[in-house]
């Protein structure tokens, strides 16, 4: 299953992105034992994964860095055929710690440089971030996320990252960071499944030359407040329909239908049978129909709300037009 079957995206600086990687986020919770996970990364390597998505505050960069590194003394991998992905957390965000973050970032992964930098959340909280008001909500620090994009146009010119982009970004916030840009973002990372399509959302970053990235494509079932009531998009009766139709894991058709809407997609698994199913998707199509079919499912059902968040200013489900 070779890296060569990869489709790729170009951002709007003409840079090359795999279009399907692999999420971390939660992959330290999952796996209690860091060599499972060093272990889990470069068995992805081995299968053809090149996308790998982080963060500062997934807290497993460092075990992300030796597996790649690793891989990359044995001679699998170049530098230059990975793709990585990281994220400014939401205490970072006043302009002389944007730098600093991300050479913490760098210093974990054992990198020089990382592929995409993106601010995590548009909201910054207080640099002690685990303080809280009285009713237990995070405290703003009141710095503007367009102060926080022009220091993250500075580590580009730096050399610190090639592109640079945000997450859960809403319309409005993106036309404020638009209109101040010098270096536009390349794409926006927000929740993403036919539970919550986007669609909106989407066809604004396509008409401003900003990718959409999905993550929790398959739901996030295994995240640690998931309702037992829930509805859960893996056990949808529609995507089992077109599972059975294309001889097709449910998984598949949900990472397919992303990849089709020209999304990216990065879903997460430590298992390496589901991380080699999920990678295997580049033997169908899905029709137009069923595009629309799953499409169809949208009703606006977020898995990832922030709710210790939900009274900021700069809180993106707030005000989404």
């Amino acid at each position: 299953m070779a890296s060569n079957l990869m489709k790729m995206v170009k951002f709007n600086n003409g840079q090359l992105y795999p279009i399907l990687g692999l999420g971390t986020w939660q992959a330290s919770a999952i796996i209690d034992d860091s060599q499972q996970l060093i272990n889990s990364i470069k068995n992805a390597i081995d299968i053809g994964y090149r996308h790998f998505d982080c963060a500062a505050i997934y807290n497993n960069e460092k075990l992300l860095g030796k597996a790649i590194n690793d891989k990359i003394l044995e001679g699998v991998i170049k530098r230059d055929e990975l793709f990585i992905t990281s994220k400014l957390w939401n205490d970072k965000h006043r302009s002389e710690l944007v730098e600093e973050a991300l050479k913490n970032t760098l210093n974990d992964l054992c990198l020089s440089y990382v592929d995409l930098y993106l601010i995590h959340w548009p909201f910054g909280i207080s640099e002690d971030s685990n303080a809280t008001d009285s009713e237990g909500r995070l405290l703003s620090s009141g710095i503007s996320y367009l102060e926080t994009w022009k220091a993250m146009e500075a580590c580009v010119q730096k050399g610190l990252t090639k592109s640079i982009g945000v997450s859960n970004f809403n319309i409005k916030q993106l036309k404020d960071i638009l209109e101040i840009a010098t270096i536009k973002p390349v794409v926006n990372q927000v929740e993403c499944h036919p539970y919550l399509t986007q669609n909106k959302l989407k066809e604004f970053c396509e008409s401003n030359g900003i990718l959409l990235t999905g993550y929790a494509p398959l739901g996030s079932a295994k995240r640690s407040w998931a309702g037992p009531e829930e509805d859960a998009i893996l056990d949808e009766p529609i995507v089992k329909q077109l599972a059975d139709k294309y001889k097709k894991t449910n998984a598949q058709i949900l990472i397919k239908f992303q990849i089709q809407r020209g999304v990216i997609v990065i879903p997460k698994s430590s298992n390496p049978e589901r991380q080699k199913e999920n990678f295997d998707v580049w033997d169908f199509e899905l029709t137009t129909e069923d595009i629309g079919l799953l499409e169809s499912l949208n009703k606006n059902a977020r898995y990832f709300e922030f709710n210790t968040a939900k009274h900021l200013k700069d809180h993106p489900f707030l005000d989404e037009a």
